[in-house]
Parts: C-alpha cells; structure tokens; sequence
C-alpha cells in the first residue's frame, strides 16, 4: 500500500473505533471532524444535520473553523448546497464564485476556498451533511470522495445508534418511574 492510501485506511479503521467506543453522540461527531481534518490534510470538517421540521442545517460538530465562522447564521437546506440532500456528492472548487454557497463573503473571510459536501444517511433517509473545507482550490479524487463518504455512512450509524440508545434510556427511566409510582399506590396509609 501507498502512503496515501495507508492514510487513508488508518482514517477509516479510527473513525470505526471512535463509533464503537461511545454511544455519546456530540463526541462520536467531534472525533470523526477531527480524524478527516488531521489525516486528510485539509483546513476543516462540520457535521450539519438536517432539521426538517425548520428545513435547516444545524451544526452538530466541527474542527477547524472559527467560531464567528459557525455563527454566520442558518444554512437554509434548499440554498446550501440542496443537491447533497439529493444524495449528491458536491464538490465546489471555489466557493467566491458559486451560487450554492450561501455565505461567499464569510467564507472568503475564513479562508475557504474549496468545500466538498457528502451526504450521510441512515436506513436510506438523509440525515445530515458532512462538509470539508480547504484553504486552497482542491480536487478530490474518486479515492478520497469513496472514503469520506464511507466515513459519512459510519457518521450515519452512529447518529443512529445514539438515538436509539436515547430513546432506549428514555423508556428504562419511564419504566422505572412508572413502577415507583405503582408501589406508591399500592402503599396502605
């Protein structure tokens, strides 16, 4: 194997244990941001998810990027980058002169030059964006776009297994409460 290649499948493998070693979900996102931004080389990583009942994007991870960056206001699914809710992985080589990007003057002022936009899915269903942002104009070869999107999909299985560990939780603690409140009743005064 080439070094890059090598890179590569150490990216993959990390962010496979990073899934499997918590169920915490803003954590298990944080580490996947981090592990594409250090072993791609590139300047930043944000996992968006999609809130369909306000037809947003909202982050939910990132490294890399400032924070006035990330509250440069709501990204709006229809005007950012709406093809790779489509299922559409997009490349934009330069953001300062592409329609699809919502906020061209805020990127130009954090130094972005190229975003490549991968969908992450669960059981099908789109659930979020996974972006990657460089500082200079960048291809991404059909290699690196399969790998981030093999990373984007294992993104996908994580928010799904800390939502059902959620909702899992969520019932245990309704159970236990509602079996309290039945010794309760049954207690003789």
């Amino acid at each position: 194997m080439q070094n890059k290649e090598l890179r590569y499948f150490k990216l993959f493998i990390d962010v496979c244990k990073v899934i499997n070693s918590s169920l915490d979900l803003k954590e298990v996102l944080i580490l996947i941001t981090e592990n594409i931004v250090k072993l791609i080389n590139v300047k930043a990583c944000t996992i968006f998810l999609l809130d369909k009942s306000r037809n947003k994007l909202d982050v939910s991870a990132s490294y890399g990027l400032s924070e006035a960056y990330l509250r440069k206001g709501p990204l709006d699914a229809d005007k950012s980058i709406a093809e790779t809710l489509d299922g559409q992985i997009v490349l934009i080589r330069d953001t300062s002169d592409d329609s699809r990007v919502q906020y061209p003057d805020e990127a130009k002022r954090e130094g972005i030059a190229s975003v490549l936009s991968v969908p992450m899915t669960v059981k099908d269903q789109i659930v979020g964006v996974l972006r990657i942002y460089t500082s200079e104009q960048r291809n991404f070869s059909d290699d690196e776009c399969k790998l981030i999107s093999g990373v984007a999909d294992m993104g996908g299985i994580a928010i799904d297994n800390a939502r059902m560990y959620d909702h899992l939780r969520a019932d245990h603690e309704s159970l236990i409460a509602d079996t309290h409140q039945w010794f309760e009743f049954g207690k003789m005064p």
